[in-house]
């Protein structure tokens, strides 16, 4: 493949600022390309030489997630406590805490490789493509290939693929505020600016990353990657991301043990030493105590539960862009969702053409709908680029078939937008007068035509009550050929009505029970008639809590909304302002509220929930906006998320306290013990040896069972029920402990070796075995059953836990043999143990205090926002680096976060915000 020469190298890397000054002959030239584009050839040619149009990459880095293996308190901790013993010289215990830190770090690293593999390979399913120019004809291509001089055509709610120079546009507003922060939207024009203007100013380019917001555009692409300024950014911002609620209580959970080990290890330490013991001996007790007080497999838990549940996921064509969404996934308890796809079966197909007057037929009233599709009608037939879903089941019927686009002229148009709900061509057929056709949602182009005749209403109501979606058509003679706008819609004459269907899905019934066992409630979120989507619940059977329409909803203030959304099941014709507000209300009533859609007004809501879904075949804002991409939409496998979510957190818990309280109970049994005994309970590698079999048994945890009613709700973070957890089980575990002293010390006489053969056996196997107990609610076994895997792991370390003080091994462990009496005892002491926990699990459960705590309202920060959308601007391999460019092009390597500012160009063109 033949190479750029450095002329034609050095036009390609043509800086936005200075493209924006040229005219759009000038900066086709200056890019080598032309008003037909590029080349295939051509294309390919430079993808070779300047690389691909990518910030990410989703290739899963084997040394990235060892990395992150040891970012938890819990293993620093470890790691510090490793180190410590080995200057000290006790090889046995840096022994044992490597062995821990390697179980830990190994199974980590394993099981959350394996799922960003997994994870990876659905990415590369995940499509996003951009409507470009080669060879003269229109095409897609995915957006990693495209290059600077690649002529990109653009339509409302695209995202703008790259940095480009407009060529045309049409009433074309771009809302940037992922780069500048300004919520209004910019207005976008091809006349070139003056030289020097601030990024902010240049009105005559659209920006990678940014958003259509309403009208149409035709550009040539100047920058790609990391070369464009949204580029810049996502690079700045590396590789890290946001954390999630799940990340944040995992956090706060941490911070709590550190606290924990931190003062019981400084009391421990400084109570040996005021009692003379060695300063060395004392050090590696407490250091053994603030380990053992900790569960180090926590890590290796949480993402061995997250990959078996990704892995399960996957099998059901569902893609979550970061693991711990799958948490979040099952946090939800209000899924707002669209109709088409989810409760319908989303294959719109066009069934009649209804004139509203005897004197037009049919046909023509066809005809009029095919010429006011935005898309360019001259190869509409052949290709659905660029079309939205009404247009292209229009384009589809067999009457398309005999329009003839070389005898109509499209002058000017007026594109799409969720305000005007319509759009209006300026046509001339076959050089006769120019003719104005609007075509949109009815009620607001009825709005725009003279009194309607009752039986045309009927007409329309008819259709309504069917459950049809319904375009309304209306023409008039135009002024003249001169250009559109806003204000040229009035005066209209109704044509008559094009007629679609969706019909309900076989299916959906049976998801919506499932998602109602689950304990969410679902609400539908529709651009469409009241009556169409009560329809579709009618035939679904759901019961309806009430109709709210837009103008209801702009209606009333924001208390009184908050108290009706709560109620409502059906939002009918609303705007996406409204669907975010309604979003927004209902998050601030302490649920997690997840929004699914696939439409471009899809994603202002989808930003504002808690958890953002959508669908392989939804728009690019969309898809961009969501956590959770379903490639297949359905309701169903949305259940199975959400069920996946809430048992992986089930399991997660059951470690928790499971961990924290038996820990903190043995652990403060041996603060205890070390005080008032003339010698150490349990030596330091005992401990840690005992940790390490007790941590090995409860790996099996991420495969129990859970029961159903731990699925019915959604559980969050309570790092205060954990404390009160801890502090009630963590006691009866001593008490336990003590009688176990009490035993050896006065009925068997033991000596230190005894002693600690004795308080290890019985440590292992009460702290083992609460797991049956703790893991659920109900009576365990009985009304409950664990895991086959659960049951065999647990009795396993139970049995090793006893045999080790008794195999040729006692002696370097530092045990002595124990007399036969002492097991018949501890089988006494571990079944009064667990009959207790019992008693006082159902006391505890039963306090008002242990009820679920309200959730406070969540925010996002804009890094979010910028991660979300640089996840569509990925390849599967590691983005090559990229050199400075002419003009002072920056190097992203730099990681500057750096936002445009719409301030006073005196200011400069970029501000650095960190990073």
């Amino acid at each position: 493949m033949p190479e750029l020469n450095v002329q034609e190298r050095t036009s390609l890397l043509l800086p936005i600022t200075e493209a924006a000054g040229l005219t759009t002959d000038q900066a086709l030239a200056r890019l080598g390309s032309g008003p037909g584009g590029l080349t295939g050839e051509e294309a390919e040619r430079r993808l070779a030489e300047i690389g691909p149009n990518a910030v990410r990459t989703h290739r899963a880095n084997g040394w990235a997630v060892l990395g992150r293996q040891f970012a938890s308190p819990i293993l620093i901790l470890l790691l510090i406590t490793a180190g410590l013993s080995l200057f000290l010289g006790d090889a046995t215990n840096s022994i044992v805490i490597g062995v821990i830190l390697l179980v830990s770090v190994g199974l980590g690293f394993t099981n959350e490789f394996r799922a960003e593999r997994a994870s990876e390979a659905l990415h590369d399913r995940v499509t996003h493509r951009a409507v470009v120019l080669r060879d003269g004809a229109t095409t897609e291509v995915d957006v990693t290939a495209l290059v600077p001089g690649d002529v990109v055509h653009l339509s409302l709610g695209a995202i703008i693929p790259a940095d480009i120079r407009l060529l045309a546009t049409g009433n074309l507003l771009c809302d940037e505020s992922i780069l500048t922060g300004e919520s209004l939207p910019a207005a976008k024009d091809p006349a070139a600016v003056q030289a020097g203007a601030a990024l902010a100013d240049l009105s005559s380019c659209a920006f990678m990353g940014t958003v259509i917001q309403s009208g149409n555009c035709t550009g040539v692409v100047v920058a790609t990657g990391g070369r464009a300024e949204f580029g810049r950014i996502a690079l700045g911002l590396g590789e890290r991301q946001p954390q999630t609620e799940f990340q944040l209580g995992l956090k706060r959970f941490s911070f709590l043990l550190l606290q924990v080990a931190i003062g019981l290890t400084t009391l421990i330490f400084i109570a040996n030493l005021l009692l003379q013991r060695p300063l060395i001996e004392s050090l590696l007790f407490s250091l053994a105590i603030a380990v053992g007080i900790t569960p180090q497999l926590l890590p290796a838990v949480v993402s061995t539960s997250l990959a078996t549940g990704t892995r399960q996921l996957a099998k059901r064509k569902v893609l979550v862009k970061r693991l711990v969404c799958i948490e979040d996934l099952g946090d939800m308890d209000i899924l707002v969702t669209d109709k088409t796809g989810t409760l319908t079966e989303g294959k719109i197909s066009f069934t009649a053409a209804l004139p509203a007057t005897a004197e037009l037929p049919g046909d023509t009233l066809l005809t009029l709908g095919l010429l006011a599709t935005e898309a360019d009608y001259t190869d509409a037939k052949l290709t659905s680029a660029g079309q939205n879903p009404l247009d292209a089941a229009l384009w589809d019927s067999p009457g398309a078939s005999g329009f003839d686009p070389g005898r109509y002229e499209r002058l000017d148009m007026i594109g799409f937008d969720h305000q005007r709900r319509r759009t209006t061509v300026l046509v001339r057929e076959a050089g006769g007068p120019p003719q104005l056709v609007t075509k949109g949602a009815p009620e607001d182009v009825l709005a725009l035509c003279g009194p309607v005749a009752p039986a045309v209403q009927a007409l329309l109501d008819e259709q309504f009550d069917a459950g049809s979606r319904v375009v309304a058509v209306a023409t008039r003679p135009a002024d003249g050929p001169g250009t559109l706008t806003a204000a040229d819609e009035r005066g209209l004459t109704l044509a008559g009505f094009l007629v679609f269907l969706d019909r309900p899905k076989a299916n959906a019934r049976q998801s919506l029970d499932r998602l109602e066992e689950l304990g969410i409630s679902v609400k539908i979120a529709t651009g469409d008639n009241a009556k169409v989507a009560e329809k579709v619940c009618a035939d679904l059977d759901v019961i309806s809590g009430g109709t709210l329409t837009g103008a209801d909803i702009d209606a009333l203030s924001d208390a009184d909304l908050a108290a009706s959304a709560r109620t409502a099941t059906i939002f009918a014709r609303v705007s996406p302002e409204q669907k975010a507000r309604i979003i927004a209300l209902l998050r601030q009533s302490g649920g997690s509220v997840g929004f699914m859609g696939d439409g471009v007004n899809d994603a202002l809501a989808l930003h504002k929930a808690d958890i953002g879904i959508s669908v392989d075949s939804a728009t690019d804002v969309a898809k961009d906006a969501a956590d959770v991409v379903l490639l297949d939409k359905d309701l169903g496998v949305l259940a199975e998320g959400v069920m996946e979510g809430r048992r992986i957190f089930a399991n997660t818990i059951k470690y928790v306290l499971m961990g924290t309280s038996s820990n903190f109970g043995n652990m403060f049994s041996a603060a205890v013990a070390s005080v008032v005994l003339s010698f150490l309970p349990m030596l330091p590698g005992q401990i840690l040896l005992n940790n390490l079999l007790y941590d090995s048994g409860q790996l099996a945890i991420p495969g129990d069972r859970v029961d159903k009613e731990q699925l019915r709700a959604p559980s969050h973070w309570n790092i205060a029920f954990i404390r009160r957890f801890m502090f009630l089980f963590g006691p009866i575990s001593s008490l336990f402990d003590f009688a176990t002293f009490a035993l050896m010390l006065f009925v068997f006489d033991a000596v230190p070796g005894e002693f600690r053969a004795g308080w290890f056996i019985e440590s292992i196997a009460t702290q083992t075995l609460i797991i049956f107990a703790i893991r659920t609610r109900r009576v365990p076994f009985v009304r409950s059953r664990p895991s086959a895997g659960l049951i065999t792991a647990s009795l396993g370390v139970v049995a090793l836990g006893i045999l080790l003080p008794l195999s040729p091994l006692q002696g370097v462990l530092g045990f002595d043999p124990l007399p036969v009496p002492f097991f018949l005892a501890l089988l006494g002491m571990i079944v009064l143990y667990l009959v207790l926990v019992e008693i006082a699990k159902a006391w505890f459960f039963a306090r008002a205090a242990q009820q679920v705590p309200t959730v406070p309202v969540r925010r996002r920060a804009d890094t979010h926002h910028i991660a979300r959308r640089a996840f569509r601007f990925s390849i599967p391999v590691k983005v090559p680096r990229i050199t400075a460019g002419p003009g002072g092009h920056r190097r992203p390597g730099r990681r500057r976060t750096e936002r445009i500012r719409s301030a006073s160009p005196e200011q400069g063109t970029m501000r650095r915000s960190g990073g």
